[in-house]
């Protein structure tokens, strides 16, 4: 018996931002536990549960609807449309696919990647090389529902559990997995899930990776930027190599906590001139929801013999209308902003063995200050 696939395509979140209350949504490893537990379910009785509830690590038991349903000899397949909530995420709306075959006697619970789902072939994530990308905490909720699903039939839970996304490989390119070493497809992600919309926690975890990557590599340079121009230019003055590139956005404490306690021997920060002036200011979240420039301060770096100028940049619309104004003056606003953004993140380290250098990089990708 057989139902329709869903396309498997995500969508850009960025489009589908509603207003009013956020909906939570379900991760990519709660669709994978729940696809599973309904094909192996199948196989051993001939029948589908579906909706299908599973236990998440916190106790919710949520149920899941099945968009795929397949029986064959000696295997079944299950499939559930992810569904990510409010949060803007591109696996939202793809098709999460569990093939369940019986195993070798002894071997217990395999996991195999398939269409769409990712391969690790660097080190520093929490799965060796070779391994499909299915993240240890997801493993544990599939081997806890399949075990529980072998114990109530009295069978031996050797089971062999392939996941696939169907159009994965071409989602995956919108994602980090390129750039850590994840070949081939998506993760199978998730901690307790459930997606909470919007959530800074999921792009800091994604930083966090970069940097175990990076050190498992060897690297001794890494790159935070806050955006694509300011790391190309940065990447390519320096000639760093994609592993070393964090895609820190706006989360610059969420990278430099980390490197506190994992140092890298050198940390270059990139940005724009706005956002480097609030990390200069103290600001560790760069949004612009969450953090504000103060034309206080930067009227405070104009030299004393322009009071002139002074007051023209604290009545500036903004940042770079205050860049703007000193330098048809002649004077050099981004060089003490990258100085004392590198002293807000020396001061954040706390002592921590990383060498400190900052970028001011313009909209066109020029520099216009580093730091020592």
């Amino acid at each position: 018996m057989t139902k329709d696939v869903a396309s498997g395509e995500g969508t850009e979140g960025a489009a589908r931002k509603p207003g009013g209350v956020l909906r939570t949504g379900w991760t990519t490893g709660a669709c994978a536990t729940a696809a599973a537990k309904a094909a192996y379910t199948a196989l051993l009785t001939g029948t589908f549960p579906d909706p299908v509830s599973i236990r998440l690590p916190k106790g919710q038991e949520p149920a899941f609807a099945l968009a795929v349903e397949r029986l064959e000899a000696g295997a079944a397949m299950a499939g559930i449309i992810k569904d990510a909530g409010d949060d803007p995420d591109v696996t939202h709306g793809a098709t999460v696919i569990a093939t369940i075959r019986l195993g070798p006697t002894g071997a217990g619970i395999r996991f195999f990647a398939g269409e769409g789902v990712g391969t690790v072939t660097r080190p520093g994530l929490p799965l060796a090389i070779g391994e499909p990308a299915i993240n240890p905490v997801p493993r544990q909720m599939m081997m806890a529902e399949l075990q529980a699903v072998a114990l109530a039939k009295g069978v031996p839970a050797d089971i062999d559990v392939t996941l696939s996304i169907p159009g994965g490989a071409e989602i995956a390119q919108k994602t980090w997995n390129p750039r850590l070493g994840i070949v081939g497809g998506l993760s199978i992600l998730g901690t307790t899930g459930i997606v909470h919309p919007f959530s800074c926690a999921a792009w800091i975890h994604s930083i966090h990776r970069g940097v175990d990557v990076a050190r498992a590599m060897g690297l001794s340079h890494v790159l935070g930027a806050t955006g694509s121009t300011s790391e190309q230019a940065a990447q390519a003055f320096h000639a760093l190599p994609a592993e070393a590139l964090l895609d820190m956005g706006d989360f610059a404490g969420g990278l430099l906590k980390y490197l506190r306690q994992h140092p890298v021997e050198r940390l270059t920060l990139a940005g724009g001139f706005a956002k480097m002036a609030k990390l200069a200011q103290g600001a560790l979240d760069l949004h612009s929801s969450r953090s504000q420039i103060d034309n206080r301060f930067l009227a405070s770096l104009i030299p004393d013999r322009s009071p002139e100028l002074a007051e023209r940049v604290l009545a500036a619309n903004t940042a770079l209308d205050a860049l703007e104004l000193a330098r048809e003056r002649g004077i050099d606003l981004a060089s003490p902003v990258a100085q004392l953004a590198r002293q807000t993140a020396l001061d954040t380290l706390k002592g921590a063995p990383v060498a400190v250098e900052v970028m001011v990089i313009d909209r066109k990708g020029n520099i216009l200050a580093r730091s020592p």
